[in-house]
């Protein structure tokens, strides 16, 4: 709550969605976050900013945060991070090409820190899949990423659903 008001002052708020966060933060598992929902409700402070803050103080782990809009170019640096953020996922465009070889970095990202044990904390205003009865342009990550990376995502991270009205009013 001390890093919201930091960030907030008085109009700081304590969400559900936060508790799960405390109690990942308790214990990971060796997974990482998938904060998920509706646009000003804290995802990128907590995760951009409070989370980097507390595990370089208690842990003495460094986060590097990443845009997702201009995550292209730094496509390698993300692969080999061992512990990132990835703010606002699904504001890039799909594809990068550097040098005539086509890369999707997100699929990427999630291949390589499943394969090396990597911990990625993600926020998104994605949901997670499409629910029936939705058409293939509904916006998930399911049908942004495709099935393999969110089947992954699943597998490396814990989902946090984030609800509510935004902080922004």
């Amino acid at each position: 709550m001390a890093g919201l008001r930091h960030y907030m002052g008085d109009r700081a708020q304590w969400l559900p969605a936060y508790d799960k966060i405390a109690l990942w933060l308790t214990d990971n598992q060796c997974r990482g976050l998938l904060c998920t929902g509706n646009c000003g409700l804290g995802k990128s402070l907590i995760c951009c900013k409070v989370l980097p803050v507390l595990l370089h103080h208690y842990c003495r782990k460094i986060l590097t945060v990443y845009d997702a809009v201009s995550i292209g170019p730094r496509l390698q640096e993300a692969k080999s991070d061992a512990l990132a953020v990835i703010d606002d996922l699904g504001t890039e465009p799909t594809e990068y090409i550097n040098y005539g070889e086509r890369h999707v970095p997100f699929n990427e990202i999630t291949d390589e820190a499943e394969k090396r044990g990597h911990l990625l904390i993600i926020t998104t205003n994605l949901a997670t899949s499409t629910p029936a009865g939705q058409g293939a342009d509904y916006p998930s990550i399911e049908a942004r990423y495709g099935l393999r990376t969110i089947d992954r995502l699943r597998s490396i991270t814990k989902v946090v659903k984030f609800e509510g009205t935004s902080f922004r009013h």
